[in-house]
Parts: C-alpha cells; sequence; structure tokens
C-alpha cells in the first residue's frame, strides 16, 4: 500500500511539473511573440516615420532649389525679391509643416521673411547653417539643429540651401524653417503609449525632434548613450532594449537610418506598457493552471487519505488476525499441555501414542513407552501442602524433560502424579538407558522429602517395548507398562521394571 502512495505522489508530482513547465514555457514563448510583434510595429513606424521625414526635407529642398536658380539667374535686387515673396505666399499652402522661407544676404541681412515684413536690422550670420554655407561651397542642401526662431520664438529646424553669385562666389542663403510643433502632429497621432517616444536624430547622435516634446531634448546629443554606440554606428536598421538616458523610462526600441539623408528615425514603446497584454495573459494562464493544480492536489490528497485509511484498516484486520492466530494456538497449547507442569496432556498423550503405533507397524521398527509415577506424593502432600505439591511436580517434570534428546520423543502428564514417556524409534535397551538417566537425575538434584523412606522425592518406572510385528495395538503396549510400574512399585520404589 505504501508503494500505491508512493506512485501516486509521484504521478501527482510528474503533473504537476509537467503543467507548471508547459505553462511557464507557454508564457515564455508567448513573450517572445509578443516582443517579436513589438519589434515589427516598431520597425513598420520607423519605415513610414522615415518616408514622412525624407518627404518634408526633399520636398524643402525642391522648394530652395527652384528659389536658388531664380536668384542666381534674376538677382537678389529689390523687384526680384517682391516677386520671389508672392511666389513663396503662393507656395507656402502647400507645406503645412513649413514656418516660413528667409532669404539672407552674403553678410546675413534678412532680404526676406515669408511670415511677416523683415525686422530692421535683423541679422542671422551668426546662425550655424548661415556659417556653414558661407564656409562650404557645397550646394547640397544642409539640415540645421533646432534653434528658436528670431521671429515668434517658436523651435524651428532649418533646411537651407546657398545661392551664388555671377562670379561663383558666395552670395546668401535660402531656408525654410520646419516648426517642431507642425512636424510633430503626425507623431502624435501614432499611438505609442503614455511611456512611448518617436525620435529624429542626425547620424552624429544629435537630436532634432522628439515626440512628446520636450523643449530641453532640443538639440541634446545622445552619441554617447548604449543604443547609438552598440547599434547605430554599424547598422542601418535594428531593434534593441534599453533604459532611455533622457527620461529613464526603459523602451523598446526600432530604428531605421535614411537611406539618402543623414537622419535616424527611432520608435521607441514602453516595454511594461508593451508587456501589459502578455503579462494579463500570463497571469491568467498562471491563475487557471494553478487552480488546476489545487484541483488536482485536492484530489490526490483524498486519494492517499483514502489509501492510508485503508492500509490502516488492513493493518488492524493483520492485527486482529495475528492476535486471533495466537489465541487459537494458545487454545492449541492448552488443549493439548498440561497447564501446571507444560508437559503434554492426556489427550496429546493419546493421540501420539495412537500415531506412533501406527507407524510402527508400517515400519516394522520398535516402540518403548515408560510409565512414571512419584513414589508417596500423598505424603508429600500432606507434610508440605498441596501448592508444594504443584510445585514438586513441576520440579519433576523439568528434570525429566532435560533427559530427552530427541524431538519425537513425548514425556506427558497421565494424570494426578503420574507420567509418561512415548520413545519412537527405541529398543529395550535404549528405554532403560533414558529411565536410568531419570532415576540419576532426580538422584543428583534431590528434592526433599521427609515423609519418604529415601528422604527425597523418587519416582518407580514401568516400561514396556514393542516391534512392529508384535503390537497389536497401543491398549496392549499401555496396560504392559502400567503392569511393570505395578511390579516396580512392589519391589520397593524408587526403580524400574522393565516388562
Amino acid at each position: 500500500m505504501k508503494r500505491d502512495i508512493h506512485l501516486v505522489i509521484l504521478l501527482l508530482s510528474v503533473i504537476g511539473c509537467s503543467l507548471a513547465s508547459l505553462t511557464l514555457w507557454k508564457v515564455m514563448a508567448s513573450r517572445e511573440r509578443a516582443l517579436e510583434e513589438i519589434n515589427i510595429h516598431g520597425l513598420n513606424l520607423t519605415q513610414a516615420l522615415s518616408t514622412y521625414s525624407e518627404g518634408i526635407v526633399r520636398q524643402s529642398s525642391l522648394l530652395l532649389l527652384g528659389l536658388v536658380e531664380r536668384l542666381e539667374t534674376e538677382g537678389s535686387g529689390p523687384a526680384q525679391i517682391e516677386r520671389l515673396s508672392q511666389l513663396v505666399s503662393r507656395q507656402q499652402p502647400l507645406m503645412p509643416q513649413m514656418s516660413g522661407i528667409t532669404v539672407y544676404a552674403r553678410d546675413g541681412r534678412w532680404l526676406m521673411s515669408s511670415n511677416r515684413p523683415v525686422p530692421v536690422g535683423a541679422n542671422s550670420s551668426d546662425r550655424a547653417y548661415f556659417i556653414h554655407h558661407r564656409d562650404d561651397p557645397s550646394r547640397e542642401p544642409f539640415i540645421g539643429l533646432p534653434i528658436r526662431s528670431r521671429t515668434n520664438q517658436e523651435w524651428v529646424i532649418t533646411i537651407s540651401r546657398r545661392f551664388n553669385d555671377a562670379q561663383g562666389e558666395f552670395a546668401g542663403v535660402v531656408a525654410v524653417t520646419l516648426g517642431v510643433e507642425n512636424f510633430l502632429r503626425l507623431f502624435g497621432q501614432i499611438d505609442v503609449g503614455q511611456e512611448g517616444a518617436i525620435g529624429l536624430s542626425y547620424t552624429d547622435g544629435s537630436m532634432l525632434v522628439r515626440y512628446p516634446f520636450r523643449e530641453q531634448d532640443m538639440g541634446r546629443n545622445f552619441s554617447k548613450s548604449p543604443i547609438y554606440a552598440k547599434y547605430l554606428v554599424d547598422k542601418s536598421v535594428g531593434t534593441a532594449s534599453f533604459t532611455s538616458s533622457l527620461d529613464g523610462v526603459e523602451r523598446l526600441y526600432a530604428f531605421r537610418k535614411s537611406d539618402k539623408l543623414p537622419l535616424v528615425t527611432t520608435v521607441a514603446l514602453g516595454k511594461r506598457e508593451a508587456l501589459a497584454a502578455w503579462q494579463l495573459e500570463a497571469l491568467l494562464s498562471a491563475l487557471v493552471v494553478s487552480a488546476l493544480l489545487v484541483v488536482t492536489g485536492a484530489i490526490g490528497w483524498m486519494l492517499i487519505r483514502n489509501i492510508r485509511r485503508r492500509i490502516a484498516v488492513e493493518n488492524q484486520l493483520r492485527q486482529t488476525q495475528r492476535q486471533l492466530l495466537d489465541s487459537n494456538q494458545q487454545l492449541e497449547r492448552l488443549a493439548m499441555h498440561d497447564a501446571l507442569t507444560g508437559l503434554a496432556n492426556r489427550r496429546s498423550f493419546d493421540e501420539t501414542l495412537l500415531q506412533e503405533t501406527s507407524r510402527t507397524r508400517r515400519s516394522g521398527t520398535s516402540l518403548a513407552l515408560l510409565m512414571i509415577d512419584i513414589d508417596h506424593f500423598k505424603r508429600y502432600n500432606d507434610t508440605y501442602g498441596h501448592p508444594a505439591g504443584d510445585a514438586c511436580l513441576q520440579q519433576v517434570a523439568a528434570r525429566l524433560s532435560g533427559c530427552l534428546r530427541r524431538p519425537p520423543d513425548l514425556l506427558a502428564r497421565y494424570g494426578g502424579e503420574e507420567m509418561a514417556v512415548i520413545l519412537p524409534d527405541t529398543d529395550r535397551a535404549g528405554a532403560v538407558v533414558v529411565a536410568h538417566m531419570m532415576l540419576e537425575r532426580l538422584a543428583l538434584e534431590p528434592i526433599a522429602h521427609r515423609s519418604s523412606p529415601f528422604a527425597q522425592v523418587t519416582v518407580s518406572m514401568g516400561i514396556a517395548c514393542a516391534s512392529g510385528s508384535e503390537l497389536d495395538c497401543w491398549q496392549s503396549l499401555l496396560e504392559r507398562a502400567d503392569q511393570a510400574l505395578y511390579v516396580a512399585k512392589q519391589s520397593g520404589r524408587n526403580r524400574l521394571h522393565v516388562d
């Protein structure tokens, strides 16, 4: 039964471990799938936003290219600037992200502004984009870092081109300013959660725009951040998981470098928010599996309890059975043994004598029978009392039993102070040897008997022996032994007589 309990416990352990392992595997696999889907979603967003940003820059560059050609062809006199201003006013509504267009002379003076009349004395020769074009003869457009507009104080990004005079010398700069807030309108329509962020930066790590907008991030350089150092240097597209150096939020990043412009688009989703659905699913799975484990454990506990109850009942039944067997054996011993001396009783003697008689006739061997009577036992009881007489019987039985060596030999209490010895496979000479041993044992270990002529307890013995061919029945052998005992007693006691 204990083996059954062990098997139940093993089965429950296997079921529990299997359920827990399967659930853990499922939860972790679903987490990996969720992260993969988040990364794919982020990369798709970077592709869309990168295309959007490139489109704005390309549209601005084309507009600048047209303006530069007019300036280089027609010049930058007041009449030409006026016509240019009218052209810009017609094109500006086509670009809602555009904050304004400004034309600067070679010394940084404002020649034209699409937003308002040119402020008196306005000069931008100190702006980074103006210095870049003045010192660099390249005709390519230049994307500047975020700056505050001097006309309306809003944050803007500049896209500018250089224009030259007829001699090919630097003649000035045309710049398109893109309002950061206008630029971020599309970014704001994309749901990136409370902890998400979208960024557009230079490949050198300088931040251009970031959603949600934070003024302290304008122009910030994050080239020392882990994502830039580990990924953006060598890869053009990829995903990563880092804690932001800007606000300390752990995010899942997807980034993409532009193929044509020195720009990097980044989409970052808060990892906690992005995995919220997975966490809910994992929690529900854990609750369901926990409930199953509890139910399985309860069923297993009830099964083990029933097995233990059955074990207890079977142990009780076995104990009762052992007690019953012990009682039966005790009853059998009581039925076949004398309660006082512990010797075989008369019933046992009669059955054994009958069996040995039949066996002796079949086998043709010999059978000896000794009848023993304690001499003057009545006087012993009268002198010492009946309790002492009982003790005397026990002592005599013990001494006589010690003289029997073979298992088949049987010493029985025949009745009162009489005893009998059955000696299978024993002839007259063997029976006489056993009888002398008994007499000598009583003599060497005397029991005092002052009322006896011998001053100690003695016995008289009658011996009868017959072979298989001579043995008619057990009664005749018993009568012969009893007759021999009578002769021994008549001859003076404390002796033996052989029939």
